[in-house]
């Protein structure tokens, strides 16, 4: 510390480069001082932005607000910072979860510096907002040249999610902490925080494996932190022989996340001379086998492993290059993505004032505009000297509050590449607007007397990250990357969203989220994956419990996946019962405490079967705690309904299944509909139904429910078993006689006694009453059917009849008044006759007439005129008739017909027959209503003489 410099209370001796990040949220994590180094501090947050429209900012310390400003365009505010909130300065804050560090939160996006100082030193920790928080970090802290226990190196972190675990490691065994760790005693730092805490790290400078042995330690957590590095108070000057040191100065800066790192950057100048060997970068690795290349060389200067460090102009002190006019850069490309921070002089020729600044990698992605730096020339409390250094693509028309710079400060070119020019602009004040037609970046080197400071203002480009606006998960997380960009793509799981085309998104599923983004000519890129969760799903059920055990099925509300059995829990006992789950089906048990009634409670949680984005439900169940209506079964009878006797018309309503009050019925065919409320029957009053049950679903107002059956009985007709059908002659009467034992009588007569008389052939119907039932019974009185003469043989004198229909036995007649059983009659004289026939039912006969013709025996065909033929000519009015001869074979010879006049003169195919007995068969169909077949058969005796 420069001895000139302990009379002045307040004068601030620091430098750092600015790069801030413009954002929603921004996260500052403490540090660590030397008790003697905070002398008369002052710490404030600064806050600016290029919203026209005013909005507020919240500001936190460990979750709790300390105050809020509002800001809008050439509106900058700032607020003052208590010490304690920041800066540590006992080894008890150390080393242990604390309550230090800040988080501030607007509306719109904003830029937010933290400045700082105290006797004789100072600095600038600059926002990075979201691209400033992530889970991996390399940890950079300025080489401790000057070995001496006033310089310290500090890190701090800060969670922003609560049970964030962190680990750090990867730091030289050498390392001495400042509360008597090392790195042999403890290779690696293990804690875990809640969102708002903090974790502060501290080694002092006298020890000789502090001077770079926390250079490049890894720090990794499962949540999003935010981590502050470097030195408290610092020296890094190489002080050639015979040469000293001046003093010392704050050297600190916000680190960003791995994911955020690039390979290609441009380093302008500060404010030293070359000769005091202070201005120089730093260069981190995150991989092994990372080459550097530094200006046009095609050969790497080294290469570095994961971890390790390497100090650019440490050897060679002319790797700045003039572009003309004393504007100073250097170009430093690297094989892998690297951390570099910029060592920085604040004055020319004091190595007193010295600045660290992390430089931020070069590509087509950085904004195009930078508004607005606010109060660029203040450091509490004093007012600088400013001078603006900016970097954008060749080409690029850039402008500076709206006016172009003069040619004089630019654009200078860069050795080593012909993509990057960059421009000095010198006493800038006030609020600062900085835009260019290609990417920009822009930073200030600012002084007065001793004091300086500088800074980078600008959005991340290198990898854009998505990062969270608000929420933690869905419902109500808002997703959102740089608005700088022109356009962009949201995709879920490798698939476009449709309409997701902005820099914000709120997603309603789980997921893999990424978002493509283009800018200008550059290729489209897309962001790192970020992890979407649902939320804690907490829902509120109301249940009844009615009858003794519940069984509660854990069942996602909206979720799709399946429910994992042993996920499940009760976070909340129910106070009136018990509660127990079974660890195979997760279904929980809950049974009431006996004779209990009254509300209940039971609160379980579960979660799904996705292992990558697993969704979980908390369920409060408020249940009513019921006793069931009382029901008994009923059964009704009804008359059967006459069109389908196997039914009956039911009114279910008249069904007595419950006496208490307060209950509604339904009424079901099933005891599966009672149950699910299915398939109701919408007319219990008028229910058509066989035989069977139907059930009413009784229930109270708590919604319990017991199921009554009501059996169904259709009364069946009840018929009269000795009326049946008569049968009597068409000219006869009977009666009709139901039978006892019915309650009332109707008849189609309109008779209503027992029976009825003097009834002929028809139908007729009588009306049954059996208690509230009338049974239909109809009745018929039918004919008799009347016999029939099929045919009638005759063989000489001798008749028979054969009789067919009406009811058997038969009673025959010649004369209509002596009758007799057999249906042959001998001795019956020539000519004509009646056959009378009846049948059992002793009904009018009928008759048949049938003529007995003339028997010729013989005849002697020798044509004198006497019995030469026979002839049958007098029967041809009979229908039918017909007349053969047959030999005593069997064999027809002949057939008398219409031809040859019904007769036969003893010749067969015009010869005559040998003498002999021939048979004859005479038949014919009487002309009567029945057409009785007549048969008449004989023999003839042919005598020829010849």
């Amino acid at each position: 510390m420069k001895k000139f410099l302990l009379t002045f209370a307040l004068i601030v001796s620091a430098i750092n480069v600015l790069f801030a990040q413009r954002d929603t949220d921004h996260w500052f994590a403490p540090m660590s001082a030397r008790s003697t180094n905070i002398l008369s501090p002052q710490q404030a947050l600064y806050f600016s932005t290029d919203s026209v429209t005013p909005f507020p900012v919240t500001i936190y310390s460990n979750n709790t607000v300390i105050g809020t400003v509002t800001i809008s365009k050439g509106n900058p505010q700032t607020f003052t910072i208590p010490l304690t909130n920041m800066i540590a300065s006992s080894t008890g804050e150390l080393f242990t979860p604390g309550t230090k560090g800040l988080y501030t939160k607007g509306t719109k996006p904003y830029f937010a510096t933290f400045r700082f100082s105290v006797s004789s030193h100072g600095e600038i920790l600059t926002s990075k907002g979201k691209a400033g928080i992530g889970t991996k970090f390399y940890a950079v802290v300025s080489p401790i040249l000057n070995p001496i226990n006033a310089l310290n190196f500090t890190t701090g972190i800060l969670a922003t999610e609560d049970n964030t675990k962190v680990t750090v490691s990867n730091y030289s065994p050498d390392v001495v902490f400042t509360n008597g760790w090392t790195g042999v005693t403890n290779p690696t730092l293990t804690f875990t925080l809640n969102k708002g805490q903090s974790y502060i790290i501290e080694g002092t400078g006298d020890q000789l494996g502090n001077k770079e042995g926390f250079i490049g330690a890894k720090i990794v957590s499962d949540k999003p932190i935010s981590v502050t590095n470097g030195n408290f108070n610092g020296q890094f000057a190489i002080i050639p022989a015979g040469g000293f040191f001046d003093g010392s100065d704050i050297v600190m800066d916000q680190s960003v996340p791995t994911d955020r790192l690039g390979n290609e950057f441009v380093v302008v100048k500060g404010n030293g001379d070359i000769s005091e060997r202070m201005e120089d970068a730093l260069i981190v690795a995150t991989e092994d086998g990372t080459q550097v290349f530094i200006n046009n060389s095609t050969t790497p200067v080294v290469t570095l492993n994961e971890g390790k460090s390497y100090r650019v102009n440490k050897d060679f002190n002319t790797n700045y290059i003039n572009q003309g006019n004393n504007h100073y850069n250097m170009y430093i490309k690297t094989s892998k993505n690297v951390y570099v921070y910029q060592l920085l002089a604040g004055v020319a020729t004091s190595n007193a004032t010295i600045g660290f600044n992390y430089i931020p990698p070069l590509n087509c992605y950085l904004p195009r505009k930078i508004d607005e730096i606010g109060m660029i020339n203040i450091l509490p409390p004093t007012v600088n000297t400013v001078k603006l250094n900016i970097l954008t693509e060749t080409g690029a028309a850039v402008t500076v509050n709206g006016v172009a710079p003069p040619a004089a400060q630019g654009p200078y070119s860069v050795t080593g590449t012909t993509n990057w020019v960059s421009y000095s602009v010198p006493n800038v004040t006030g609020n600062v607007t900085i835009t260019s037609t290609k990417a920009v970046t822009a930073g200030i080197s600012g002084g007065s007397g001793v004091v300086g400071y500088g800074g980078y203002f600008a959005g991340f480009s290198s990898i854009p990250v998505i990062a969270k606006q608000t929420g933690d998960c869905i419902p109500g997380i808002i997703l959102e990357v740089d608005d700088s960009f022109e356009s962009y793509q949201w995709f879920r799981n490798n698939t476009s969203i449709p309409g997701a085309t902005n820099n914000t998104y709120t997603p309603t599923q789980s997921g893999n989220y990424t978002v493509q983004i283009t800018v200008g000519t550059c290729p489209p890129i897309f962001t790192p994956v970020y992890k979407v969760f649902t939320c804690l799903q907490q829902t509120v059920k109301n249940e009844t419990v009615c009858d003794g055990v519940k069984m509660i099925v854990p069942e996602f509300t909206t979720s799709t996946q399946v429910v994992v059995p042993g996920t499940v829990t009760i976070v909340t006992p129910p106070a009136n019962g018990t509660a127990t789950i079974d660890p195979t089906t997760g279904v929980i048990s809950y049974a009431p405490t006996f004779g209990y009634l009254g509300p209940d409670k039971i609160v379980y949680r579960f979660c799904g079967n996705n292992p990558d984005f697993t969704d979980c439900e908390e369920i409060t169940l408020n249940l009513t705690i019921s006793e069931s209506p009382i029901v008994t079964n009923a059964i009704l009878r009804s008359c059967f309904i006459e069109a389908n006797p196997a039914t009956a018309l039911f009114n279910l309503t008249n069904a007595t299944v419950t006496g208490q009050p307060g209950v509604t019925k339904k009424y079901y065919p099933s005891p599966t509909d009672a149950i699910n409320g299915t398939n109701e029957i919408t007319n219990p009053t008028a229910y058509v139904a066989p035989n069977g049950v139907a059930y009413v679903k009784v229930s109270n107002a708590n919604g319990c429910y017991r199921i009554a059956e009501v059996t169904l009985v259709v009364l069946p007709p009840v018929k009269s078993a000795v009326l049946v059908d008569k049968i009597i002659c068409i000219e006869d009467k009977t009666t009709l006689d139901a039978g006892p034992g019915f309650n009332g009588y109707e008849w189609s007569t309109g008779a209503t006694t027992q029976s009825i008389n003097n009834v002929g052939v028809g139908t007729y119907w009588v009306k049954l009453k059996t208690g509230e039932c009338i049974t239909t019974q109809t009745v018929k009185v039918y004919a008799s059917e009347q016999p029939v003469v099929s045919t009638i043989d005759i063989a000489g004198n001798t008749i028979t009849v054969y009789a067919v229909g009406g009811t058997a036995p038969y009673q025959y007649s010649l004369d209509n008044i002596n009758w007799q059983t057999s249906n042959i009659f001998t001795d019956v004289a020539r000519g004509n006759a009646i056959v009378y026939v009846k049948d059992t039912y002793d009904c009018e006969p009928i008759q048949v007439e049938v003529t007995i013709p003339n028997l010729i025996n013989v005849i002697t065909p020798n044509d004198d005129g006497v019995n030469d033929a026979i002839d049958y000519s007098a029967l041809a009015h009979k229908n039918n008739l017909v007349f053969n001869i047959f030999d005593r074979y069997g064999s027809k010879i002949h057939q008398a017909d219409k031809s040859n006049g019904y007769k036969w003169n003893g010749t067969t195919n015009g010869r005559r027959v040998p003498t002999g007995n021939y048979w004859y068969e005479i038949g014919w169909t009487e002309p009567n209503s029945k057409q009785t077949a007549i048969k008449y058969t004989g023999w003839i005796l042919v005598k020829n003489r010849q």
